[in-house]
C-alpha cells in the first residue's frame, strides 16, 4: 500500500486554490498536492487579476506548481518564477481537454498531438530549474491515437523525473470510466489518476506498476480523503471543516470574492446528507460572509461558531 508521500491531490481548475490547499494539508501533512493549473502568459506577465500569480509555497510542504502553455521560452520563464516562489516541483500540464486549452490555445491536451513541440518544452522547462520536473498527460487524444508510452518515453529523454497518467482520452474529457494500463517497464516513474476513491483503488493501481496515486474529483467535499487513503482519521465534524475552509477563502480573496467562489464547495461538502438541496438552495442565494457562515452553522452544527 502507498503511503501518503506517494498519494498527490490533482490539480483542478477552480478547486485546488491555496484555501483548498490549506485544509488537505490539515489531513495529509506529507501528501504532494498540485496547484491549480497557472498560465505561463498569465504568470510570466504578472497579471495582477490572478492571485495565485502571487502565490508563495514555502510553507505548504510538498507542493508542486503546474503551468500550461505552448510557448517554449514563456514555459521556461515560468517554471523560474514558481521555482522561486517555493515550488517543490514544476509539472507540465499536457491533459487538460477543455477547448479554450486544448484547441485555441495549442496547450494543455493539444501537446499529445505535437511531440515534438511537447519535447521542446519539456526539455527548456528541465534546463531552466533545478527541481525536479513532471508531466500530466491522458492515453491520448481520442481512442485511435493513444500514444501515452511515446509521449512518456520522450519525457523520460528530457530529463523529467516522473508523469501523472489520466486514464481518459482527450476526446472523452471526464465522461466514462477510467482504464488504468499496465505501466511495467516504463522509462520514470508513473502516478495513477482517473476514479481513484478507494484503497481498492490504490492496491490495484499498485499491481498495475504505478509508483503512486494521483486523486482528482474524488476530493470535491471530501478533502480529508489523501489522509484516509494514507490510514489517517477524517474529521471529528465535517462542519468544522467548511467554516474552516469559509475562513481561508475569506481570508484569501476577502469576502465580496470569497462567498460566491464557495458555494460549489458547500455543495460538495452537504452532498448526500439530509436536507442537502435545500441548503444549497438556500446558500446559493447568500452574497454576505456572515449569512453564510451562519447557514454554515445551523446546517452542521459548528465549534467555530462567529
Amino acid at each position: 500500500m502507498f503511503d501518503n508521500n506517494q498519494i498527490f491531490a490533482a490539480p483542478l481548475a477552480g478547486v485546488t486554490d491555496r484555501p483548498f490547499r490549506r485544509i488537505v494539508r490539515q489531513f495529509a501533512p506529507d501528501a504532494r498536492i498540485v496547484t491549480e493549473m497557472i498560465s505561463c502568459h498569465s504568470l510570466v506577465g504578472g497579471h495582477k487579476n490572478c492571485l495565485r500569480n502571487f502565490d508563495r509555497y514555502d510553507d505548504e510542504g510538498a507542493v508542486g506548481a503546474q503551468i500550461f502553455g505552448a510557448d517554449v521560452a514563456l514555459m521556461a520563464d515560468a517554471a523560474r518564477i514558481l521555482q522561486d516562489a517555493g515550488a517543490k516541483w514544476i509539472d507540465i500540464n499536457m491533459g487538460c481537454p477543455v477547448p479554450k486549452v486544448a484547441t485555441r490555445a495549442g496547450a494543455g491536451a493539444f501537446l499529445m498531438r505535437d511531440h515534438r513541440l511537447a519535447g521542446d518544452i519539456m526539455r527548456a522547462v528541465v534546463r531552466a530549474v533545478e527541481i525536479p520536473v513532471s508531466i500530466k498527460t491522458r492515453l491520448g487524444w481520442d481512442d485511435s491515437h493513444k500514444d501515452w508510452r511515446e509521449l512518456i518515453d520522450i519525457a523520460a529523454d528530457c530529463g523529467v523525473s516522473f508523469a501523472a497518467l489520466h486514464g481518459r482520452t482527450r476526446a472523452q474529457l471526464y465522461v466514462g470510466p477510467s482504464v488504468s494500463p499496465d505501466v511495467h517497464g516504463c522509462p520514470i516513474p508513473v502516478v495513477a489518476n482517473g476514479d481513484i476513491k478507494y484503497a481498492d483503488d490504490v492496491l490495484r493501481m499498485a499491481q498495475l506498476g504505478y509508483c503512486g496515486v494521483m486523486i482528482g474529483r474524488a476530493m470535491l467535499g471530501r478533502p480529508w480523503i489523501l489522509g484516509e487513503l494514507a490510514g489517517r482519521p477524517g474529521p471529528n465534524n465535517v462542519g468544522d471543516v467548511v467554516r474552516q475552509h469559509l475562513e481561508y477563502s475569506v481570508e484569501y480573496y476577502g469576502a465580496r470574492t470569497a462567498v460566491p467562489m464557495f458555494r460549489k464547495h458547500a455543495a460538495w461538502y452537504s452532498a448526500g446528507m439530509p436536507n442537502s438541496a435545500e441548503f444549497r438552495i438556500k446558500v446559493n442565494r447568500i452574497t454576505d460572509a456572515d449569512e453564510l457562515r451562519a447557514a454554515i452553522d445551523e446546517f452542521w452544527g459548528c465549534d467555530l461558531a462567529a
